[in-house]
This record gives structure tokens, sequence and C-alpha cells, in this order.
């Protein structure tokens, strides 16, 4: 019997194909596995511990981890069997966003792991009257350890709370990253969230027993229904930190992985990595690099040379993309990505080199998947993010008149879509349209649909609503195109669009630094410090020279006048305390930036 509950996900495991490693991460640098019986008693040990604690149905309990873990999902699993409801929350954060949300969602109990976790969640229990203890999933002293609930008696009482679960009934609030103002707890159903899953079941490039690394924050939506994912389909999934990635000796390289999930910003920095190798060679070998680089301009998902260039791409394969291939574990089958826009070249090169790689597009709202772009054949479409899920409908609405011709807010509605915002109802009323008889999700995402591969229709992103820029001239300007576009030059790390009631667009640019120090040494240029060099003339000549390469690409409106180069690199957590401009999946938090930048700002505008 299919699940339809996510209390049923693992116990669907371990009917239809249990797994020895099902979960598993590092211990005192050593790798822990756990099967997929083990996963359940544990479990087990969880619900009968909560339900001595007092904990009753529908009760909140909050989870935070530095970096993923199998203790998260053995406790997730513990949650969901007796009907109480997960609320986990970012590392990041400070205590004061924690006592925000844990007096938000009124949580009883809460469950850390890693760095600080325990301090800074303790400092905001005094602040939340119902948060009754804060346990740590490691053993340190003066820290309750998450083992002492375990119980072995009870099982009888467990099972009778699974069984009137219901699969319309809440089953997670996830507070959204706060992009605009305070956070927002999404509350998730049961079928929210497996109707998405099941959608998704067949759209990934792994089998079971297939293995895939997890690093991405099992508390973001995306993330979170992938492991869900896994379990459905049987694959062994490896938790690590985006930390322990990279080098020889990194996490990819041991574990080999079929799939994993990742943001762009992870891609862009791998292909930064790899273009500044290129740099490095010398003679024939670096004239290779960059003939084969050149060759994947041309390719597409569906494109297959023939003849001399099938000859070409296979050299080139042999010489280079094999080496790419290796260093990222040599048995990758595919890797998606989302929260924020992926670069076209990105999605292009990686692919072209053998690394598949699928842009999909959603909402935490939205549980989260609408769109994605497939691995099968005629499912994928560069510069976009993909065709439309099952039983998901989407409504381009373009009633507000400010967009060109079939471009709008997008609207979504299907099984997916949120219960709603937790105790805001007029926060949920806000976001939610009523047209041809439909209740629809505004998305508040700007984007068109076009026509693709297979005979489908593929969404296309063309910015945020709230982040869409209005000249003094009043002139739409949609920032995310822009950024997205110039951030495929390795030479650049970051970058902002603005120009809101200003006469023209200007943009902030933060270098990438050991990109620039190449480039430097490259053209014979001195390099002193990264806060020197971004005044250096030679230096603002070779972005001038970027921004004029680039600025074609744009309608007159939408081109680069000006920018500043910066020498701080944009953070979703900073050590001084102070905002960051960065959310937790990556996005810029706009208004941070332009306060702190308001001086270099003006400036610009002052010329």
């Amino acid at each position: 019997m299919e699940p339809t509950r996510l209390c049923d996900l693992i116990h669907y495991q371990a009917a239809q194909f249990p797994l020895e490693r099902a979960f598993g991460h590092r211990v005192d640098g050593q790798w822990k596995y756990y099967s997929t019986q083990e996963i359940i008693d544990l479990g087990n040990k969880v619900s009968r511990g909560l339900l001595k604690l007092g904990v009753k149905k529908g009760d909140r309990i909050g989870v935070a981890v530095t970096q993923n873990r199998t203790e998260w999902t053995i406790l997730d699993v513990g949650i969901q069997q007796i009907g109480a409801i997960n609320v986990p929350v970012y590392p990041t954060i400070t205590s004061e966003d924690y006592t925000y949300i844990f007096n938000d969602s009124e949580t009883r109990f809460c469950f850390v792991g890693g760095g600080d976790l325990y301090e800074k969640v303790k400092k905001a229990q005094a602040g939340v009257p119902t948060l009754q203890e804060v346990y740590s999933f490691d053993k340190k002293e003066g820290q309750p350890y998450w083992e002492s609930i375990f119980s072995d008696e009870g099982q009888a009482d467990v099972d009778a709370r699974m069984a009137l679960i219901k699969p319309e009934e809440l089953a997670t609030i996830i507070y959204t990253s706060g992009t605009t103002g305070v956070p927002k707890g999404v509350m998730l159903s049961n079928h929210n969230i497996i109707s998405n899953i099941m959608a998704g079941r067949h759209a990934f490039p792994f089998s079971t027993g297939d293995t895939a690394l997890s690093f991405l924050p099992i508390c973001h939506v995306y993330e979170r229904v992938v492991i869900y994912l896994y379990m459905l389909n049987g694959i062994s999934a490896v938790y690590t930190g985006t930390d322990n990635l990279g080098g020889e000796s990194g996490d990819l390289m041991a574990v080999k992985p079929h799939f994993f999930t990742t943001v762009p910003r992870l891609l862009e920095k791998v292909y930064e990595r790899i273009y500044n190798k290129g740099l490095e060679l010398t003679g024939i070998k670096k004239k290779l690099f960059f003939w084969a680089l050149k060759l994947t301009e041309e390719y597409h998902f569906e494109y297959k040379p023939t003849g001399w260039k099938a000859i070409q791409w296979k050299i080139a394969d042999k010489l280079i993309f094999s080496k790419w291939r290796a260093a990222l574990g040599g048995q990758l089958k595919g890797i998606t990505t989302g929260a924020a826009a992926c670069p076209r070249r990105i999605a292009q090169v990686f692919s072209a080199a053998g690394i598949p790689i699928r842009e999909g597009y959603g909402l935490t709202e939205t549980s989260p998947v609408l769109t994605l772009n497939l691995f099968q054949p005629n499912g994928a479409m560069l510069g976009t993010v993909g065709p439309i899920i099952e039983k998901v409908e989407l409504y381009i609405d373009e009633s507000d008149g400010i967009y060109r011709p079939g471009e709008g807010e997008i609207l979504a509605y299907g099984p997916n879509v949120m219960m709603g915002y937790y105790k805001k109802p007029e926060a949920t009323a806000a976001v939610m349209k009523t047209i041809n008889g439909k209740t629809w999700f505004c998305t508040g995402d700007v984007g068109k649909l076009v026509d693709g591969p297979g005979g489908k229709k593929y969404l296309q992103i063309t910015d945020r609503k709230k982040e869409l820029l209005k000249t003094s001239g009043g002139k739409y300007v949609a920032p995310t195109p822009i950024e997205s576009k110039f951030r495929e030059n390795f030479l650049i790390e970051q970058m902002m669009v603005v120009g809101e009631q200003r006469k023209f667009v200007s943009a902030l640019i933060v270098p990438a630094e050991p990109a620039l120090k190449d480039w430097c040494q490259e053209h014979q240029v001195e390099w002193s410090t990264f806060a020197e060099m971004i005044h250096h003339p030679k230096v603002i000549a070779k972005f001038q020279e970027i921004v004029d390469e680039m600025n074609p690409s744009f309608s007159h409106i939408d081109q680069i006048k000006q920018f500043r180069l910066l020498d701080k690199v944009w953070e979703p957590v900073k050590s001084d305390g102070s905002e960051a401009e960065l959310t937790p999946t990556m996005k810029l938090k706009r208004r941070v930036i332009l306060e702190k930048y308001s001086g270099v700002i003006e400036e610009i505008y002052a010329e």
C-alpha cells in the first residue's frame, strides 16, 4: 500500500526494499550507517519517549542542527508517528529569532546538535514560556542528552496514535527565511508533502540502492522533501555539510554519490575552481582545456553531435570532462538545483561535461516543487525551470499590466499548496486570489510559459514581483535575470542591481577574489590586498569590459550604466552579529544591502 502520510514512508521502505545503509553520517570522523529497521526501532524509542514526556497530538517540537545528521531523521520519524508537529529551524539564526519562532509556534521541546546551538536555544528558552526543555544530539556535560528520553515501553500507544493520523492533518510548520520581514510559519499537511513526493517519484535518475549525498540544510523544505523521496525510492542517504565536500579527502570522493541536490552558488564556486585550474595550465594542456570549454557553448539538453563534431566531443570528454566527473566522485547520474536562479551557462557547461544538472522551481508554501526540468529525453530546456509537475496548475496573472505580453505573476493551484500561515489568517488571505472559481496561491514571482521539448510548456522566471525596480522614468527593470547573466563570468562572485527611482540602472559587484588574483598575475598587475585591488585602474577597466560585453544581452533600460566594486563578500550569517546580506538559502536581502551600501549608491548617482 502506497504511503499517504509522512509516518508511512520509512515503513514503506522496510516493506518494499529494506536497506542495510538507509542513512549515514560521520561520527568522530568515522562513517556510521543505520539500516531501515534501525531507523524504525530508534524512531519508536523517540515516539514512546515523547509520549512519556506528555506530548500530545498537535504539540510542536523544534529541531536544529549545524549540519545534516541521521538523528534529525530519527527524531522526525518519532515525531510524525504520534501526530506531533515538527518545527525545523535554521542553525544560523539568532537567539532572538528562536525566541520569536518558538513563541509563535508554542514549541514544547527542542532538539539541537552541533556548534553553539544548545547555548543559543537555551538563551532563547528564557523568553519562551511553552519551551519545557532543550535536548542535545551530542553528549556534553550539562546538556540533556536526547537519548535520555528513549523508552522501551508503550509501543501499543504509539501504534494507536499512528493509526489515527489523517493525510489532511498538519505535519510540519516551516518558518520562511524572512527576506521581506518577520518569518511566517508555513503549515504543510501530510497530503501537501506526499502529493509533491509522488508527483516527482520517477523524475530523478536514480535507482533503488543508489547513494545520495545530502548537505543542503535539512530544515529547508526542498532538501527535506528530497530526503522523503529517497525513503520512497530506496535510496541510501548520506549526510554531510558543505564544508566537508571538496578535495581528495572530502565526502564527495568518499561517498561517490549517484545524486545530490544543491544551490546555484555552490555550482558557481565549483565552476570557478575548474576555470581557475584551467588558467594555471600551460602550453597544449591549457589550449585543450579552453577548446573543450568553448565546445560546451553549443550544447543543449537534446544535443547529439555527429560526424567530426562527435569525434571532437569524444576527445574533449576523454581528456577534460572525465576529470571533472572524477572530481565529483565519478558516479553522478544527476544534480538538481533550486532556491535561487541558476545561471544558464552553469547548467549548460556541467551537463555538457556529463554531469547532468536540472533546475526546478517552488516555494515553501507549495511543498515545494511546482516545476522541474526532467532527466528523461525531451523533458528539459536550458534557461527555464522546467515543465509543470503532475496535478499542479499554473496561471500567469497579467492583471497588473506592467509586464510584457504573456508575462505576469505566477499563481499556483494544486494539492501541494499550503494549509496557510500559522495563526496569520490575514497574511494567508493576502497571498490567495480567486480566479475562474479556483483559489490560487500568489507566488510573488514573475514569469512566463514558453513552448519547449516534448510539446510541453516550460516556465521561465523573470523576477520577484517585490524586487522589480522602477526607474525615475517609470520603466520597470527585473534585476534577477541581469544578475544571473553577469554571474556567469568567473570574475564575478556576487552582484546586485540597483536603480529604484533613479535615472538609470547600476550594479554593486563583489569580484571573485581567487579568480581576480589569477587574472592580475596573468596580466602583470601586482597584487597588494583585495581592498586595494578593487580600486586599481586596470581592474576597474576589466570589469567595465565585462559590463560592455554583457549589456547588449539586455534592453537599453536594463543595461548597467555604472558599477562599483566591493571587497566584502555577502554572507548568510555574520560573525560580528550584524544583519546578514543573504538568507540561509543564499537569496539576496536587498533591503540590507541597500542600507549597508547607501553611501556607495549615492556616490554612483552623484556623478
